[in-house]
């Protein structure tokens, strides 16, 4: 009789874990979705004719926040409030519901997504919100070797007032792998689209540095690309095992300011900070 309950046991416990899996929906391709139908993808690049210049008059403001599937209640009093002087906002573990799509139809902002997966027909992955469009924006996808799901990138290009054109990476790193081949070749693939790029560049988001194996490729990723790491005045951003999760890395821009304030609408608190353009090409960052 014991034998045939463990045997029953294991045949609902593969019945769980097939349905979970039967819920997600992995794209073959990378996907990326903007403008007010966010939710209809086109595969891997999206573009715009003629955009705007994001900055204003030389200021650039940006938040980046993993905003946790939208799992806690504050979320939408919370993305207001850490957004509401930004430019450009980077979220990570943003899901499409109802409740973000009606935010998202009635704000201000231009929206691009990538597909990581959807969930029961609703896409999760990371999100550009800008106060302009972007030139062009690409989807990467990079597959979690345990879970199979993928984690998401956007590399967008917007336009700067002084002319030269902006590179910003919205990234979410893999998370559940204990090497860091994975890790690497997703930080190296962007890398080879970062190092074609000659105007500033940002790069951030939640990169999952939970062990110092980690945010040694990540350090080597920003020597190899002469990026900078934000410094922040208050840094009470999220850490495990004392290694922060989430980063903000740099060039071309000069930081004014940069805070990682305290929130409970995600288990993920954000980054914001202010940028100015460089006067020159000679100027320092």
């Amino acid at each position: 009789m014991l034998k045939k309950l463990s045997y029953l046991a294991l045949f609902l416990m593969a019945v769980v874990v097939t349905g979970v899996y039967l819920a997600f929906n992995v794209p073959e391709q990378p996907e990326v979705a903007s403008g007010a139908q966010v939710s209809q993808y086109s595969i891997r690049c999206v573009e715009n004719a003629s955009a705007a210049s994001i900055d204003k008059n030389g200021e650039l403001s940006i938040t980046v926040w993993n905003i946790y599937k939208q799992q806690r209640d504050s979320w939408h009093q919370a993305l207001v409030g850490f957004s509401a002087d930004s430019d450009l906002v980077l979220l990570q573990e943003a899901k499409l519901t109802q409740e973000l799509g009606q935010y998202l139809q009635e704000s201000r902002w231009q929206v691009t997504m990538a597909n990581a997966f959807t969930f029961l027909d609703t896409p999760a992955g990371v999100m550009n919100l800008s106060r302009e469009k972007a030139e062009k924006t690409c989807a990467y996808l990079a597959v979690e070797p345990w879970l199979r799901l993928p984690k998401s990138a956007l590399l967008s290009r917007y336009p700067l007032s002084d002319g030269s054109t902006l590179t910003v990476v919205n990234l979410h790193g893999i998370n559940f792998a204990w090497g860091v081949d994975e890790y690497r070749a997703q930080f190296a693939a962007l890398a080879n689209q970062i190092g074609k790029a000659e105007g500033p560049v940002i790069v951030a988001g939640d990169f999952n540095t939970w062990r110092e194996e980690r945010m040694a490729v990540v350090q080597e990723f920003a020597e190899q690309l002469a990026l900078h790491e934000a410094t922040m005045e208050k840094d009470l951003r999220i850490r495990i095992l004392g290694w922060p999760l989430d980063h903000l890395f740099y060039r071309g821009l000069k930081l004014e300011q940069a805070e990682a304030p305290v929130t409970d609408a995600s288990d993920h608190h954000p980054i914001i900070a202010r940028f100015r353009l460089l006067e020159s090409k000679g100027a320092k960052q």
